[in-house]
C-alpha cells in the first residue's frame, strides 16, 4: 500500500526470564537459533523492504545488544527502567518518523512471506489504526496461551478466539500517543482500538514457532529446516 510505513521498531529491551539459564550472561536477542541470533532473525525479515530507520530498544546487558546491532546499522534506544511495549514504543516514537511504525518481535522465527511485507500488503489506514500478523492456534509453534484475538468481519479483531499474534504489526503513532504514562502493554493500545472497530488482523501463510523458552529452540530449529531458512 503506498501508505505503508518505513520506520521499524524492534523490541528487544526484556530481561528473558523464561528463556533462562541461556540469558544469564547474554540478552535473549542474542540466543542463537540454527546459528544465528535471533534478532538476526528478525533483521531477515526486514530485508530488502527499504525500511529505514530501524531502531532496537535495549535494557539488559544493553552493551552487548548495542555492540552488536552497531554495524548492522540499526539504531539502539537504552531504557533505563523497562516500559514494557507500549511505553517502549512511546519513548520511541520521536525517532520513528511517519504517521504509522512496523514493530517486530526479537524472540521468534518465521517461514514464509515476510511478515512485514504482508502486513504493507494489506495496511488501509482509512479503516484501521493497527493490523496485527496473527498464527493460527494450532500452527503456533512453542506456544502454550490459548488463542488471542478473533478474526471478525472486514479483518477486525475481538478478544478470544483461535489466533496468536505473531509479533509484528503495523500500528499508527497516535493511537500510542493517546496513551497516558510511561510504562504501559501495547495490550491497553489494542483494547482501545478494538472497542473502535480499529484494530484488524491478517493470517501469517508461512510457519511461526515462539522462542521465549529454551525448550522451543529446538521447535524453531526444525521449522526452519523444513522451510529452507536460517
Amino acid at each position: 500500500m503506498p501508505d505503508a510505513p518505513r520506520a521499524l521498531m524492534l523490541f528487544a529491551a526484556g530481561l528473558g526470564t523464561r528463556m533462562a539459564p541461556l540469558t544469564r550472561r547474554r540478552p535473549k536477542p542474542l540466543v542463537e537459533v540454527a546459528g544465528k541470533p535471533l534478532i538476526d532473525h528478525a533483521l531477515d525479515q526486514a530485508a530488502g523492504l527499504g525500511l529505514a530507520p530501524i531502531l532496537a530498544n535495549t535494557h539488559y546487558l544493553a552493551p552487548m545488544l548495542e555492540a552488536h546491532l552497531a554495524p548492522r546499522g540499526v539504531i539502539t534506544l537504552r531504557e533505563a527502567e523497562l516500559l514494557d511495549t507500549g511505553g517502549g514504543l512511546k519513548n520511541a516514537l520521536p525517532q520513528l518518523p511517519g504517521e504509522a511504525v512496523f514493530t517486530l518481535n526479537t524472540d521468534a522465527v518465521w517461514t514464509g512471506p515476510s511478515p512485514l511485507a504482508t502486513l504493507a500488503a494489506h495496511w488501509d489506514s482509512g479503516r484501521m489504526d493497527a493490523l496485527l500478523i496473527l498464527v493460527p492456534r494450532d500452527r503456533a509453534l512453542g506456544h502454550a496461551g490459548a488463542g488471542d484475538f478473533a478474526l471478525e468481519g472486514e479483518g477486525r479483531l475481538a478478544r478470544g478466539g483461535g489466533f496468536v499474534y505473531g509479533g509484528a504489526q503495523i500500528i499508527a503513532r497516535a493511537a500510542v500517543e493517546a496513551v497516558e504514562g510511561r510504562v504501559f502493554s501495547l495490550n491497553r493500545v489494542w483494547d482501545a482500538l478494538a472497542a473502535k472497530g480499529r484494530l484488524c488482523g491478517v493470517i501469517h501463510p508461512g510457519g511461526w514457532c515462539d522462542v521465549g523458552r529454551p525448550q522451543s529452540i529446538a521447535l524453531a530449529e526444525a521449522l526452519l529446516a523444513e522451510g529452507g531458512n536460517g
